[in-house]
């Protein structure tokens, strides 16, 4: 952007914050990117110092961001390995393999709170808990846990090379965030993808969370949370219950519109006032969108979470009526729901206990496997199968991850420890290849060995699907690292 494009959109910004500030809408952050992104919509110069200026021409107008609690077995999902079947009972230094125990592909990299020589790991190959077979015409190897993600396997794009830094479960938000907990709290995916792009629909958050978040001892509602960018581009939890929605918001009962309508412009024309007393103040202007915001929602949220205007076909697909499948399947409709009223950013969590996460399986793996398998796995095949019909898909990001896989060697007998060195990500839809795998574990998938991508090159690929460029998302006075952003994976972008 040259310096007279750069001065015009300056004083663009400043003078519509004005007119925002001091007008009767007070939409804050939100309305201003959306105007400006109006304005410049083509352009492919681009800011970075100016949310809503796209890099690149959008592939995805939205994301879905499956997340999985605990660290699912990327052996019993998305990387099946029948070596563990064949050389079951035996020590992994008696397998053919046993070199996967050097850790040389982490030897420069800092993974905390893991001995890849201790005794969980160096105990006999456990083998698969669960069958698998190629999936649609790609045949794609899945899991039999998975059958209803595994109809859809040509519009799966698997990447079985992933790899991350903690051992521990602080790597749930580190998925989240690129960064190891012990560097402190940074700016989430969703975050960073709310920052970087306008608002289409501004009765809605741009960023919305479904789910209960993961436990304050892995990173908790920090997974979500914007941090330095400013608390108006944090995740927005919603309840999927048209009465119980949002009942941080919900007016008292008997309160009449009028009421609400007038509570809300006293309190907008004393932020307003506070606003123009400290113009620099980023939190007074978040909180004139959250107050504004809020007003707005009473009315669009309970609409969207009324699934009993959706047909019974349709709830049938996605396992509402089911008591496995209920809750998630909910969920999963909720989210097609919020993307087709133009949400950008909708992050759902699964498996959240109170602890490390229900798919933590140090023992027990295959009947917990299985009954968590079966809570998601329906209602994720119908998400993706309704959006497809709906020729949603093409606009959509589907995201499915965890923080990180388990181990080739058994623990407590019938359970697996968990695995920083390789496990699987999947992606779907939003202009990323159908029916591939990216990367690849070695034969006991222990060790990424091809294609290897830290957890912050997913994010790279997804903002700029959004078309967004991760190196240009920039705050002044902000240094960010290399793994903080990632790379993009070219390899998989249609």
């Amino acid at each position: 952007m040259n310096q007279q494009r750069s001065k015009q959109v300056t004083n663009r910004t400043s003078s519509r914050r004005q007119f925002l500030r001091h007008s009767g809408l007070g939409f804050g952050s939100l309305a201003l990117s959306a105007m400006l992104q109006r304005d410049t919509l083509g352009s492919n110069s681009g800011n970075q110092d100016v949310p809503g200026l796209l890099h690149y021409a959008p592939k995805a107008k939205s994301v879905i961001w499956l997340f999985m609690i605990g660290g699912t077995s990327h052996l019993e999902s998305f990387d099946p390995k029948p070596a563990l079947n064949q050389y079951a009972g035996k020590t992994i230094d008696e397998t053919p393999f046993g070199d996967v125990l050097n850790s040389k592909f982490l030897e420069n990299e800092r993974v905390v709170a893991f001995d890849p020589n201790n005794g969980f790991i160096r105990k006999t190959c456990y083998p698969l808990q669960v069958g698998f077979r190629q999936r649609g015409q790609s045949g794609l190897e899945i899991s039999d846990w998975w059958p209803h993600v595994g109809d859809c396997a040509d519009d799966l794009c698997l990447i079985r090379s992933m790899w991350t830094e903690d051992s521990n479960h602080g790597a749930q938000l580190q998925f989240h965030t690129g960064r190891h907990r012990v560097d402190g709290f940074f700016p989430t995916i969703g975050s960073w993808a709310s920052y970087g792009l306008g608002t289409i629909n501004e009765n809605l958050p741009e960023f919305i969370v479904l789910g209960t978040p993961m436990a304050d001892c892995c990173g908790g509602q920090e997974a979500h949370r914007a941090n330095y960018l400013g608390p108006q581009y944090d995740g927005v939890p919603l309840v999927v219950d048209p009465v119980q929605s949002m009942p941080y918001i919900a007016p008292q009962q008997g309160t009449l519109i009028e009421e609400q309508r007038q509570k809300f412009d006293l309190v907008g024309r004393l932020n307003r006032m506070t606003a123009d007393a400290n113009p620099d103040d980023r939190a007074v202007e978040a909180r004139i969108l959250a107050y504004e915001l809020a007003f707005r929602m009473q009315t669009a949220v309970p609409e969207i979470v009324n699934l009993d205007r959706e047909t019974k076909r349709t709830r049938d697909a996605y396992g509402l009526g089911q008591t496995e499948t209920e809750v998630f399947g909910r969920q999963m409709l909720t989210a097609r729901r919020l993307v087709e009223q133009g949400v950008r950013f909708i992050q759902v969590y699964h498996g959240s206990n109170g602890g490390a996460g229900g798919w933590d399986s140090h023992t027990g793996l295959k009947k917990s496997h299985a009954k968590l398998s079966r809570q998601v796995d329906q209602p994720i095949g119908a998400l993706l199968k309704d959006l497809k019909q709906r020729g949603l898909l093409d606009e959509t990001l589907v995201v499915w991850g965890t923080e990180f896989g388990r181990t080739p060697g058994s623990q407590s007998n019938d359970g697996r420890d968990h695995h920083p060195f390789g496990f699987t990500v999947w992606m779907a839809g939003g202009g990323i290849k159908g029916g591939v795998a990216h990367g690849a574990t070695d034969e006991l998938g222990f060790h990424a060995v091809e294609n290897r991508h830290y957890v912050s090159d997913i994010h790279a690929t997804v903002l700029h699907q959004l078309g967004l460029d991760a190196d240009r998302l920039v705050i002044p006075g902000r240094k960010r690292l290399r793994k903080e952003i990632g790379n993009r994976i070219d390899e998989i972008i249609a």
